[in-house]
């Protein structure tokens, strides 16, 4: 577990482009909404590329943070933490301001049956961080299930489609794109709206989904049988960096790996490697979320974790009993319901 353990420092450490990226970055960097999946390794990264760079800035990450334990491993890491209910008007205004927000707040699982919590969570809160930090840059993350789903051999869906989102915690994300978007135009704030699908890393993910589904001999759905993926390192990344790329009116931004995975594929690479084999159901209807993230690619080039890299290294992590975050992504939806 240590090699695995130094395997993990190695490639979620900072990349040489995002180190000279933070160094013209200004000012100080607060991520809302940092104890989810991907905000404590981004905060660590963040605070990691700026030792590095000796640019300076303060990471401050903002939480309920219900786990104390998060708390204190940011701040072991050198993250200042501040613990506050962002949809509390009086602590949203009490924190500080700073030139560079990362939005990663919201809510997704549990939509069903709590749909007014989520709206607010997810388009009414959106406004009133825009209101506070109108004078920062903001990259405000988003989500591939915006989006409508379309044939497998489309190649994904860019930034200038329509969006078609299904269900309510689809529709409330993009609400959150338009509060962001009016907000931009209104105020002049420099804003990247960041859709993401899908992050994966050795505790949470399609990867590991699938993965445990091979090891514990569970069938595979293959209604959706196609899929994007980038390593959760590679993701965070170009959220930091992207802190450059705000503009107003707001940029939309594609971000997941560049192929269009078969979870067959995945499940069958799984299988060799666990020494087991993978169990299917269901029949492939033929669509699916995907994006084009050929834009991305365009501005910070390819992800630097391979997609073989991150099933090897997964299937590495469940077979040496390493840890789970037990948070589905619940790809394979296809009403909307989370």
């Amino acid at each position: 577990m240590d090699e695995l353990i130094e395997l993990e420092q190695r490639m979620l450490g900072p990349s040489p482009a995002l180190v000279e990226d933070i160094s013209h970055i200004k000012g100080d960097i607060l991520l809302l909404g940092v104890a989810g999946k991907m905000g404590p390794s981004m905060a660590r990264l963040a605070r990691r590329a700026a030792d590095i760079a000796g640019s300076g800035q303060r990471i401050i990450g903002v939480s309920r943070f219900s786990d104390p334990a998060a708390r204190t491993a940011l701040e072991a890491a050198g993250v200042e933490t501040i613990a506050a209910d962002l949809l509390d008007e009086h602590q949203l205004a009490s924190l500080p301001d700073v030139p560079n927000v990362i939005y990663l707040a919201g809510h997704k699982f549990g939509t069903t049956g709590n749909e007014a919590f989520t709206w607010a969570m997810n388009t009414y809160l959106p406004g009133e961080v825009a209101k506070k930090y109108r004078q920062s840059n903001i990259v405000a993350f988003s989500s591939g299930n915006v989006l409508p789903f379309v044939p497998v051999t489309a190649g994904g869906v860019s930034e200038e489609a329509q969006p078609a989102p299904v269900g309510e915690y689809a529709q409330s994300c993009l609400g959150r794109e338009r509060i962001f978007e009016y907000f931009s135009a209104k105020n002049n704030t420099p804003v990247l709206i960041y859709r993401l699908n899908y992050a994966v890393d050795f505790r949470y993910g399609v990867m590991v989904e699938i993965a445990k589904s091979v090891l514990r001999e569970k069938p595979i759905d293959l209604r959706t049988e196609n899929v994007n993926v980038i390593w959760q390192g590679d993701a965070n990344e170009i959220a930091i960096r992207s802190l450059l790329h705000c503009t107003s009116p707001a940029r939309v931004l594609n971000v997941t790996g560049p192929e269009t995975l078969s979870i067959r594929w995945i499940a069958e690479q799984f299988g060799r490697l666990i020494g087991k084999e993978p169990m299917f159901v269901g029949e492939a209807e033929g669509t699916a979320l995907l994006n084009n993230a050929s834009a991305c690619h365009r501005l910070f080039g390819y992800p630097r974790v391979t997609v073989r890299e991150i099933i090897e290294v997964t299937a590495r992590w469940l077979i040496n009993g390493g840890e789970e975050l037990n948070k589905p992504t619940h790809f394979q939806e296809r009403t909307g319901k989370f």
